[in-house]
């Protein structure tokens, strides 16, 4: 094989809460990862010219000054490094999903090589899983997740130990809203403040009643209580932008309304198609948004 192309999703977290604060600076998660449609598109080629070469197809929505600081770049080392494999590969990445956003965007480029390039060379996913299992949770803690390649999973510890979960059902749809101003998780999570334990097994309980709710079948509307995000309380009174599109999704009816991650997307899951284009066509109107109409996949 000379030539591959692979998809990088995008995810949205239904469920983050934060239990403790790690002694190695991380922190212990309890979140339920979903995989949307919104994605960034990898085309991974064997050249011969030796080393890595890394290049953005859309490169006016987003500069590359140095190409080794960029995850995929760093992704293909390890790969590399892993299987004693000489890199002569160019690696050409079209962005769609926004940086800053909570959507893993980066991590999910990271997984998409890894899986990529594992496919170019020809090397056996049963034989090298634990391997790249290792090397995805070494680029970062969303990445075991895209490299799962499951629509939905409860995630704990750093967020690498997953749960899959099987949807049944139907399911709404996305809608991700972008605000034009990107947050970055190390300063949200220096300024967070745990809840208390009481507050935390509350919590967690309904991450589990959710997760069930997936599993059986009766994702409503009515689940949109059990939405959760710890990160939210650090984030929005900071940054105005990303409370104003929480505020915007919620004046158009729909309660399900949450920011993902660390933000700076807001998301609102939409029974009703129709209403979902109408809702993505008005804030489309915003100055400074980026919206995208998604579904989980």
């Amino acid at each position: 094989m000379h030539c591959i192309e692979i998809n990088a999703y995008a995810k949205i977290n239904l469920f983050l809460e934060v239990t403790a604060r790690r002694g190695d600076g991380y922190h212990e998660l309890a979140t339920l990862f979903a995989r949307v449609s919104l994605c960034d598109r990898l085309r991974l080629e064997k050249t011969k010219k030796p080393g890595i070469t890394l290049k953005l197809a859309n490169s006016s929505n987003l500069k590359l000054s140095n190409p080794a600081d960029n995850i995929v770049y760093k992704a293909a080392e390890k790969f590399f490094a892993a299987f004693d494999i000489k890199p002569a590969v160019k690696i050409t990445l079209r962005k769609r999903v926004p940086v800053g956003a909570g959507l893993g965007g980066g991590s999910s480029d990271a997984a998409a090589a890894l899986q990529g390039l594992r496919r170019l060379y020809g090397i056996s996913l049963k034989k090298s899983l634990k391997t790249l299992c290792r090397l995805a949770l070494e680029l970062g803690s969303d990445v075991p997740f895209f490299f799962l390649g499951k629509t939905f999973a409860l995630g704990r510890g750093r967020g690498e130990i997953l749960s899959p979960l099987k949807a049944r059902g139907s399911l709404p749809q996305v809608l991700l809203v972008y605000p034009g101003e990107p947050v970055y998780t190390k300063e949200v999570y220096a300024r967070l403040k745990l809840g208390a334990a009481s507050e935390i097994n509350a919590k967690l309980k309904d991450c589990n009643k959710l997760a069930k709710l997936l599993e059986k079948g009766c994702f409503t509307a009515s689940a949109s209580a059990l939405l959760f995000n710890r990160l939210e309380t650090p984030v929005l009174p900071v940054h105005k932008k990303v409370a104003g599109a929480k505020k915007n999704l919620l004046a158009l009816g729909t309660e399900a309304v949450l920011m993902s991650g660390s933000g700076a997307v807001v998301f609102a899951l939409v029974w009703n198609r129709p209403a979902a284009r109408k809702m993505a066509a008005l804030l489309s109107k915003r100055r400074g948004y980026r919206v995208f109409l998604s579904n989980f996949c």
